[in-house]
């Protein structure tokens, strides 16, 4: 059976798992919704940063009336490409009100923070919105804030994974295939790798690069490469010695050619259940330097900083804050735990046999 036929029978045997291919299906969703999240969410503000102190705490589905005052000073310039992926710049303010009457061009209106009535002559508008999952401590829409998490804690897991397996790839091939002092100066750097604990790794390059978005992305990456270059340098090792890579030598073709032709494609299943598994290591990683406070920094949402800024409500009657991203940060890494062990079932030899 060849390479082709085996894949055909790997994919079928995937869907037929339904448990993983719900999981697929899942993943692809939330990807979509994250990379297209302005579509949806209600704060369309950039990183869904719109705050009202005064909302601070409301529970779910509470409906809030707004003044909302145009500011016809202040335009949006951002064109539709940028306002879709980054958000909107604001061209009105928005004052969460109790109560109003109108009259003619005048409104008199109560704010949520004051008794006294007030008056604003204008251009305006009275508006509603729910927020569905309620507002954090700060008064920002809880529910736009986990939508946007999401894109961080995905692409954080994306660019990991793709960092840890360029690493892993090149050093697992070269030290699989060319053996010798090679193999042992890798397999040493490995090793060295390989002892010191992964969150402590990523501690140390977090604070040597400094705090902020992509330093996460290259800090998580190089904690992850250590197990995928030793499955490859296992997997490369055992190909290594087969009749067709023996029969490519005779027919002096060069390393480099052997390695990336006629090698690596003959063994990256494992690689992609690895990978997969990296990816939820990622997310998870992320959300605990984020919750130490030393991983994506405000006003930037990531699920890991929302459970820190409201552990504490736990025991107040508002635990909602952090169990929802909690939740949201569980079923993540549970459907890529899924998705990989359909992945490892669907790719093995013997079931394909």
């Amino acid at each position: 059976m060849n390479k082709k036929s085996l894949n055909r029978l790997a994919w079928k045997r995937f869907k037929r798992d339904r448990i993983s291919f719900i999981a697929l299906i899942f993943i692809i969703c939330l990807i979509l919704l994250s990379v297209f999240a302005y579509l949806f969410i209600p704060d369309k503000t950039p990183m869904t940063n719109q705050m009202h102190i005064e909302l601070s705490t409301l529970p779910p589905k509470t409906t809030v009336e707004f003044l909302q005052i145009n500011t016809h000073h202040q335009e949006n310039t951002r064109s539709f490409f940028q306002s879709l992926f980054f958000g909107e710049e604001l061209t009105y303010k928005q004052v969460p009100i109790q109560e109003y009457s109108i009259k003619g061009d005048r409104v008199f209106y109560k704010t949520f923070d004051s008794e006294l009535e007030r008056e604003y002559r204008g251009n305006f508008e009275i508006t509603k919105k729910t927020f569905w999952f309620g507002t954090d401590k700060f008064g920002r829409d809880l529910l736009s804030r986990l939508i946007y998490g999401s894109r961080i804690s995905l692409s954080i897991g994306f660019i990991s994974v793709i960092i840890s397996l360029f690493i892993g790839i090149l050093l697992g091939s070269i030290a699989g295939y060319y053996r010798g002092f090679i193999d042992d100066i890798i397999m040493w750097i490995i090793n060295v790798f390989w002892s010191i604990p992964t969150l402590l790794m990523v501690i140390a390059i977090t604070l040597a690069l400094g705090k902020g978005f992509w330093q996460v992305f290259v800090a998580v990456g190089l904690t992850m490469w250590v197990e995928v270059a030793r499955i490859v340098r296992g997997q490369v090792i055992s190909v290594r010695e087969l009749e067709y890579i023996e029969a490519t030598k005779v027919l002096a073709y060069n390393s480099k050619r052997i390695i990336f032709k006629h090698i690596l494609p003959n063994v990256m299943a494992p690689v992609i259940v690895i990978a997969a598994s990296n990816f939820a290591t990622a997310i998870l990683i992320e959300s605990g330097l984020s919750f130490l406070g030393i991983g994506v920094q405000p006003p930037a949402p990531s699920w890991g900083g929302m459970i820190k800024d409201h552990y504490a409500y736990i025991i107040m009657n508002k635990a909602y804050l952090a169990i929802i991203p909690g939740f949201a940060i569980m079923t993540l890494v549970l459907t890529f735990m899924l998705l990989g062990n359909g992945l490892r079932d669907a790719f093995d030899v013997k079931n394909n046999l």
